[in-house]
């Protein structure tokens, strides 16, 4: 069980945390590898196997999520193909009840999100997540992507919080290594982050979640001394 009671700062991650990573997954393996091929005119596997190409050399770097790069790079409006099939986007089951539960706890809570701000636009968009916390932060914003060590040093200059009475709750294991390296003091990943994959064998060194409900139980008031800090 996670120690609520030792934490006043919650550090949350987006796709694949709180929403289901299918979406990405689809949009990224079908959808634009498709609209890349109509656009070039060659073949659905030539241009599925290129982006996968384009991308994995790009894996853990800022221009990974930056759909301004992407654009550029494969001369697709990559931002607008997101709107269009942004119906798509949905929680993942029980987020949303564990972020009210958050909410009502009165802790300090705060989204840690890769996404590019057009993609975030377009989550608040259909989900409305954005009501459930106290600030949505971006890598974009800081500089760095979220797996380097100057990403957390920007967000301790962004947010000052106390590292030891912080949880960080994300689906990517580089990105909690470096929560781990920069101290933060509770670190907990996702066992399901895509509802179409089979779930993920726990065997990385992080404790899981996987069921929110299996992690609200004792996610009361924080004391009366970190309640006037969140509130100062």
């Amino acid at each position: 069980m996670i120690a609520w009671n030792d934490i006043d700062t919650v550090l949350l991650d987006m796709d694949g945390t709180l929403l289901d990573l299918a979406f990405d997954n689809w949009f990224w393996q079908q959808v634009v590898p498709q609209k890349y091929a109509e656009t070039k005119g060659i073949p659905d596997d030539q241009a599925h196997r290129l982006i996968k190409e384009w991308i994995d050399r790009h894996q853990g770097t800022l221009n990974w999520y930056c759909l301004d790069f992407w654009s550029a790079e494969l001369g697709l409006d990559i931002a607008g193909l997101k709107r269009e099939v942004g119906d798509r986007v949905c929680y993942r089951p029980g987020a949303e009840a564990f972020l009210q539960a958050l909410r009502n706890s009165g802790r300090q809570i705060v989204m840690v999100t890769n996404a590019h701000p057009d993609a975030l636009a377009v989550k608040k968009t259909h989900t409305g997540l954005e009501q459930y916390f106290d600030q949505l932060i971006t890598s974009h914003e800081l500089g760095s992507a979220k797996e380097s060590a100057p990403f957390w040093e920007a967000l301790q200059g962004r947010l000052p919080f106390d590292r030891q009475r912080s949880i960080l709750v994300d689906d990517s294991l580089p990105v909690l290594q470096a929560g781990h390296d920069y101290g933060v003091g509770h670190l907990w990943s996702i066992l399901h982050p895509d509802s179409t994959l089979p779930p993920r064998p726990h065997t990385n060194p992080f404790p899981a979640i996987d069921q929110f409900a299996h992690v609200t139980p004792g996610l009361v008031m924080p004391t009366a001394a970190s309640a006037r800090a969140h509130n100062e």
